[in-house]
């Protein structure tokens, strides 16, 4: 029995200093935190993928674009959608569209991506997250960040309930803030 809760505690301990390296290497400028009722999703922003996407990004975080924005989009096994303003998924910030900065990196589980329209130089404020692998993405969509803890939060978020995804009564993104800007 003593050896039982020894291994175990040893085990523990294992897996907590494993994932401390992680947390401790986050960049804070480069690292968002996306509050919804359900918890703090931590995001790892990629400027080595991105660098004007990731600007974007946290320009309109630290003017608070991002707070009470609807979810309006989540289809399940695939990806939440969020960022428009109107919620109908048409609307972008005030800011010109961007140039795409595509790049080889797949899309996997948690990866953070820019919606866009058909142009693929129109992505603006919506971004959304990946549930699962999504290669049909890869190379077409610029990826700027990636889920490092927290996805738990964004896997109940409440999905759409037809083949658009488009959510009734969707949850909310209360606030999108870059880390070394919380104190």
């Amino acid at each position: 029995m003593k050896r039982r809760v020894f291994l175990g505690t040893v085990l523990s301990a294992l897996v907590a200093f494993s994932a401390a390296p992680q947390a401790q290497n986050l960049d804070p400028e480069n690292t968002l935190y996306l509050e919804t009722k359900y918890g703090r999703t931590v995001i790892k922003l990629r400027p080595d993928l991105a660098p004007n996407h990731v600007a974007h990004i946290k320009k309109l975080a630290r003017e608070g674009f991002y707070n009470n924005i609807k979810f309006h989009r989540v289809i399940d096994g695939f990806m939440a959608q969020t960022g428009d303003p109107t919620g109908t998924g048409t609307g972008g910030s005030k800011y010109p569209d961007l140039k795409a900065e595509f790049s080889l990196t797949p899309y996997e589980r948690g990866t953070v991506g820019m919606a866009r329209a058909q142009n693929p130089h129109s992505a603006n404020s919506q971004f959304f997250i990946t549930y699962a692998r999504s290669s049909f993405l890869n190379g077409k969509y610029t990826v700027f960040g990636e889920v490092v803890s927290g996805m738990e939060h964004i896997d109940k978020l409440r999905k759409g309930t037809d083949q658009s995804g488009m959510v009734r009564n969707p949850d909310i993104m209360k606030s999108l803030r870059v880390a070394a800007d919380v104190k």
